[in-house]
């Protein structure tokens, strides 16, 4: 059975509309024609002899120029004060917003999207400017860092032992610049979908435990015990995409584990998903800090800000929401922490 197109409903809407507003307008002119001349024959006993068509172009006239005055009212107004906004808005003047008392509602919907177009654009246009302050002042850092060290070096009788610090000091500078780059840009290609999501079908459960590995020298000198329960799970997604996921949460609940603490991960099915979690026994995080965390740069613990950018969190988030998922965090400060990532089996 074939549905009904709404486009071609509405314009037989207005075809029928139309006609009988054209028929009444005839009908009201040719009316009052004949209340003017039984006005005037009361008055002065005879009227001029005048055609029917004559009234009617006289009166066609008369009520064209009310609707006219009708239509530039209800129409040519609002599409006066839109094009002024639209004026504002070229300018960058994203805070402009327009209020109608029409009674037509194609006037009332443009205004209402057009009220939602300049909230969305100051959004991003804040967000934009944000977003160059903090990538301009984590870039600074390193480069300061690098700048210092390396001039360090060019003074004379350095002990090696110092040189060696300095260099040391360049080559993490370094790396974590080139870390922030690939960050940044790896963000940048997902939020502007860039990044087609190519679907493979892999264990899930082994891309977990590699990533694992790809950590042990963080883990194993803060001497972290961990306690693993991985269902064997296929999973049908963007393997290299994922694999930011698990290298992420595993090293941010490393990172804020006191030395001889213990994770706790598990990858279950539950249902029609696919439910990963870890828990640490770390410091934990504030309800306060636990909204923002997923923001790009933000970083709860401030005194650890040289270990990190403040964009692993969001890249989580963000890659979690590509494959159709969802993050959710649990904390308690003091007591650790628990992410939970949940996808969808496919």
């Amino acid at each position: 059975m074939k549905k009904k197109d709404p486009d071609k409903k509405t314009g037989l809407g207005i075809i029928i509309a139309m006609t009988l507003l054209i028929i009444g307008v005839i009908l009201l002119t040719l009316g009052f024609a004949e209340l003017i001349i039984y006005i005037l024959k009361l008055c002065f006993g005879h009227v001029p002899t005048m055609p029917a068509t004559a009234w009617l172009m006289i009166f066609c006239v008369i009520l064209g120029i009310v609707f006219g005055r009708l239509a530039s009212s209800l129409i040519l107004s609002p599409v006066t004060k839109l094009s002024r906004a639209m004026e504002k808005v070229a300018k960058r003047d994203f805070s402009v917003r327009l209020q109608t008392k029409s009674l037509i509602t194609e006037v009332q919907d443009t205004f209402n999207n057009f009220n939602l177009m300049t909230s969305e654009l100051g959004t991003v246009e804040e967000l934009q400017t944000n977003f160059v302050s903090s990538v301009s002042h984590e870039f600074k850092t390193p480069i300061n860092a690098i700048e210092g060290y390396a001039m360090l070096l060019q003074e004379k009788n350095i002990p090696p032992e110092e040189q060696s610090e300095y260099v040391e000091k360049i080559l993490f500078n370094t790396k974590r610049l080139s870390e922030l780059v690939g960050n940044i840009l790896l963000l940048s290609k997902l939020e502007n979908q860039a990044i087609p999501a190519k679907k493979e079908e892999f264990r899930l459960d082994e891309q977990i435990r590699r990533a694992l590995l790809l950590l042990e020298p963080k883990w194993t000198a803060k001497d972290i015990c961990f306690d693993i329960d991985l269902e064997e799970t296929t999973y049908l997604g963007p393997e290299s995409l994922l694999l930011h996921i698990w290298v992420n949460l595993i090293d941010n609940a490393v990172k804020f584990s006191e030395d001889g603490g213990s994770i706790k991960m598990g990858l279950k099915h539950k249902n029609d998903n696919i439910v990963f979690s870890i828990e640490d026994n770390g410091c934990g995080i504030s309800e306060e800090d636990c909204k923002h965390i997923f923001n790009r740069f933000y970083q709860s613990d401030s005194s650890r800000k040289d270990e990190g950018s403040g964009l692993g969190l969001a890249l989580v988030k963000q890659i979690t929401e590509l494959c159709g998922g969802s993050i959710e965090v649990k904390s308690v400060v003091g007591k650790g922490s628990q992410f939970t990532v949940t996808l969808k089996k496919e």
